[in-house]
């Protein structure tokens, strides 16, 4: 098969990852531009690409087109390199914005190019872990149904796993990205700063926690989100609850409202796994200060509640 000849403009970690990981699968890697020209140098001498002063010089001659700079920058990248020419029919202009559709590619269509935004569903602390973590990633692919075979044989070739979604739905998909990764960061921060206060420091309390984390998220992919629910909410234990309560007021309040909205929500999966009914989850959610669960007629029982969309299949492998 032959492969389209592609341009990055950015050579942060995304864009030099997607460089180097597709040039090792056989793509051309025609030109390369950055904010920095030294980056785009490294970059282009790393993939055999030529390192470009103006992102219109990459993308003049490339088939595919990756825009893999900041957000706030798409939108003026891609409307300088299609005022001035550099795209047209036949190209395809691709961003790797999970927050943006693919109408953020300014002007590209108005040309004749083609626009999809394809996102790796992963977080990148840097190069090389980036090459490591993109092979098997999940990737959302949104744009032009033309734009879809070169985007979908990108994620063939880094062994990712594609799916589409709609442009109204970019918010919500990112948003949902960032409270799986990004929060998830800052509750470990949460939880290692509580250690602090009875003397352990807060690598010897990650060191502490993470083994509880790990068990925690392979206990997620055997058996899911809502089965792998344990603790004191999900054995319906108000009395230990109600424990947690002042000495989380002691650090603070944000930590105690945090503490709390996350018990009400951590009440819903608990009735959603059954394992506690209509009258456990009120009088957990009372101690959270929730004055009632809300239900419809009757309380929710073992399986019945009104968040449930679907079981979880008996195993994920994600």
């Amino acid at each position: 098969m032959i492969r389209p000849r592609i341009a990055v403009i950015g050579a942060g970690k995304v864009g030099s990852a997607l460089a180097i990981l597709l040039r090792e699968r056989g793509y051309t890697v025609s030109g390369v531009a950055s904010r920095s020209y030294g980056s785009a140098s490294d970059l282009g001498s790393r993939v055999g690409a030529t390192a470009c002063g103006s992102p219109e010089d990459a993308a003049r001659g490339a088939d595919l087109v990756f825009i893999t700079t900041p957000d706030r920058e798409i939108a003026a990248v891609s409307k300088r390199i299609s005022d001035r020419g550099a795209v047209g029919p036949g190209q395809v202009v691709a961003h790797t914005s999970g927050a943006h559709p693919s109408d953020h590619l300014e002007g590209v269509r108005e040309r004749g190019a083609l626009a999809v935004s394809i996102h790796p569903l992963q977080s990148f602390a840097d190069v090389e872990t980036a090459m490591k973590n993109l092979p098997g990633s999940y990737f959302a692919l949104e744009g032009d149904d033309g734009a879809m075979p070169a985007a979908q044989q990108v994620v063939a070739d880094l062994g990712g796993r594609a799916f589409n979604i709609d442009a109204r739905d970019k918010a919500l998909y990112h948003a949902a990205a960032c409270i799986a990764s990004n929060y998830l960061v800052s509750l470990l921060h949460l939880s290692t700063g509580l250690y602090e206060k009875f003397g352990l420091s807060r690598k010897e309390a990650f060191q502490a926690l993470l083994p509880l984390v790990q068990g925690t998220i392979n206990n997620i992919q055997n058996v899911g989100p809502v089965q792998a629910l344990t603790g004191p909410v999900a054995r319906g234990d108000v009395t230990t609850i109600r424990g947690h309560l002042p000495a989380l007021a002691g650090v603070g309040p944000e930590e105690d409202r945090l503490y709390r909205v996350l018990g009400r929500y951590t009440v819903r999966v608990a009735v959603e796994k059954g394992s506690i009914d209509g009258d456990q989850a009120d009088m957990l959610l009372k101690q959270f200060g929730e004055d009632s669960w809300p239900s419809p007629a009757g309380s929710p029982g073992a399986g019945s509640s009104p968040f449930t969309k679907g079981r979880w299949p008996d195993s994920v492998n994600m």
